[in-house]
């Protein structure tokens, strides 16, 4: 009896705002272009109307995230505001090749993460780096040092800890900073204060204070090994590049470390082919956009005193997850592979080349020349005769121009 008077003063207490609110109002509202702007809000709703969304916001869609702010709030996002695209995940939990992770899809990775932060890099000199070949410049040095940290991060054995974060910023950052900003052996963070200059040239944010950088990361690490919040894995992944990025424990690199530190997550509980999707890639696509959801936290936090994530988390489901399906190679692609694999219609080496394709070309277009060259230990006639007979099998196909020809994997 009791419980039915609880649910039933619960139903009241909803009935009562929904009352006090007009539905049609927090319809508009919630739908708005401007939802997640709310000095834009209450500008085209009024005080009054604001007021009561943020109310039913707080009350009934926001959730707490065990993450503080500076001043000690937890975080809170709208689980209903940034709904996750059941693609993302099936292309997330999906291994289709040998490699530790996909070597065209890390080329983008690596050339966007860099261009996020105005870093320009040539794609041949990424894809040299890749196959080996020793950086020439300070800015091949930055593109190595991002190969050196998916490198760590794609061994499963690399648990996610202070002391390896520390790691995976030496030899992804550290290495190749000037002397004046690199950080001392002795030092896990920073030991003065930083700050984000935006394109204004004036500071946009400051990082954490130095003095609770270690309890900060200790409660970012904590977030990152409990298994039982009860929170998507995939958005906790973005809620983890945020934090960490908003700590801004380093001087320099801040931004590479948290993008890394999202895919490195996802590695550890089991999404591997995370390192085949070039999530960078999809936020240098709306670069602004990426940068003014970082921004709206701060602004509606000013306006309101909650520290809502919801504004990055959306930018992530649209921009970022729900572009992953237009990147990997579709399912009847995979399944004929396994079908024919299956079967014993391929060599050892024949499957190992099909799958070098998978990882190193994805979508895109190569010549036997290329094969022969990227791959390296095989002869041309093995890439000649591999050519013709996954193509006989549907699983390559041949583009003609003039007397050359390119293959694709075909879709």
């Amino acid at each position: 009896m009791v419980t039915k008077l609880i649910l039933f003063d619960t139903y009241l207490y909803q009935l009562f705002f929904l009352f006090v609110m007009e539905p049609k109002n927090l319809t508009q509202m919630l739908t708005d272009k401007n939802t997640f702007s709310f000095s834009k809000l209450k500008y085209k709703y009024g005080e009054e109307n604001f007021s009561e969304y943020l109310t039913i916001l707080s009350d009934f869609f926001y959730r707490k995230v065990p993450l503080e702010n500076f001043s000690g709030q937890k975080f809170v996002y709208s689980p209903a505001q940034v709904q996750i695209v059941s693609q993302s995940l099936k292309q997330l939990m999906r291994n289709y090749s040998g490699e530790k992770y996909g070597m065209k899809a890390m080329e983008d990775e690596i050339i966007s993460t860099l261009s996020i932060e105005k870093i320009d890099t040539k794609r041949e000199s990424v894809r040299e780096i890749l196959n080996g070949k020793a950086p020439q410049s300070q800015n091949e040095e930055k593109a190595y040092g991002i190969k050196r940290g998916l490198d760590f991060i794609s061994d499963p054995a690399n648990q996610i800890t202070v002391e390896n974060l520390r790691k995976l910023y030496q030899i992804t950052i550290n290495d190749f900073l000037e002397p004046d900003v690199k950080l001392p052996p002795d030092l896990l963070y920073r030991n003065d204060a930083v700050y984000v200059v935006g394109s204004s040239g004036h500071s946009v944010h400051s990082g954490l204070a130095v003095e609770k950088l270690p309890a900060y990361i200790n409660q970012l690490i904590r977030f990152i090994d409990d298994d039982h919040d009860e929170i998507d894995q995939v958005l906790k992944s973005a809620m983890i590049h945020y934090d960490f990025a908003y700590i801004h424990p380093y001087f320099d690199g801040n931004g590479r470390m948290a993008r890394l530190l999202q895919l490195w997550y996802l590695v550890q509980k089991g999404y591997t082919s995370a390192l085949f999707i070039p999530f960078s890639l999809f936020i240098n696509q709306n670069k602004t956009g990426y940068y003014k959801s970082f921004k709206l936290i701060s602004e509606n936090q000013t306006e309101t005193g909650i520290p809502d994530m919801t504004p990055f988390l959306h930018f992530f489901t649209q921009n970022v997850f729900s572009q992953f399906e237009n990147y990997n190679v579709n399912e009847d692609l995979l399944m004929r592979f396994k079908t024919v694999l299956e079967a014993g219609q391929m060599t050892k080496k024949e499957q190992e080349l099909f799958q070098f394709v998978l990882s190193h070309y994805g979508t895109n277009e190569f010549s036997t020349k290329d094969l022969e060259k990227d791959y390296r230990n095989v002869a041309y006639a093995t890439v000649r005769t591999f050519v013709l007979k996954f193509e006989e099998m549907g699983l390559l196909k041949s583009h003609k121009y003039g007397a050359r020809v390119k293959y694709s994997i075909k879709e």
